[in-house]
């Protein structure tokens, strides 16, 4: 999966702001830690939160898959919860039975799939072809033994 959120180049026009010296500090801290530039760190963090007020029950996790939109409380990215409920024909409480969550947090992760479905259109494919490449690999192991 892309490592990088599309969302990072998405400002198009300049907005200064002005933030305390403690806060460029941790700014600036962070950004070394996660090898960003503290402007493209800032940015994320602004999209993000506007996300977040907009989606309440979604938060965001860095991972071996980059960073993504996850379903708060659970440990499931909105990605892997749009499968299961594609999965099920759309049936949203079939989707929350199978993956044993509340109901209302499924619908939260279709809402929030419903404003960014090509985002999360993006990571479905890209576990998909990662599981195709992994089982190609596999065959052609049991085939070479």
């Amino acid at each position: 999966m892309c490592a990088t959120p599309h969302y990072y180049g998405l400002l198009s026009q300049p907005l200064s702001v002005r933030l305390n010296d403690a806060t460029i500090s941790r700014l600036g801290a962070r950004a070394r830690r996660v090898h960003l530039p503290p402007r493209t760190l800032a940015q994320r963090y602004v999209e993000e939160g506007l996300r977040m007020d907009e989606h309440p029950l979604i938060r965001f996790a860095d991972g071996p898959a980059g960073r993504r939109a996850r379903l708060v409380g659970t440990g499931k990215d909105v990605w892997e919860v749009i499968a299961v409920v594609r999965d099920n024909s759309g049936d949203v409480a079939e989707a929350a039975r199978y993956l044993e969550i509340p109901l209302g947090l499924i619908q939260a992760a279709v809402a929030y799939y419903g404003t960014y479905t090509a985002e999360i259109d993006q990571q479905i494919q890209a576990n998909e072809q990662e599981t195709a490449d992994a089982h190609a690999a596999y065959l052609a192991g049991q085939a070479a033994v």
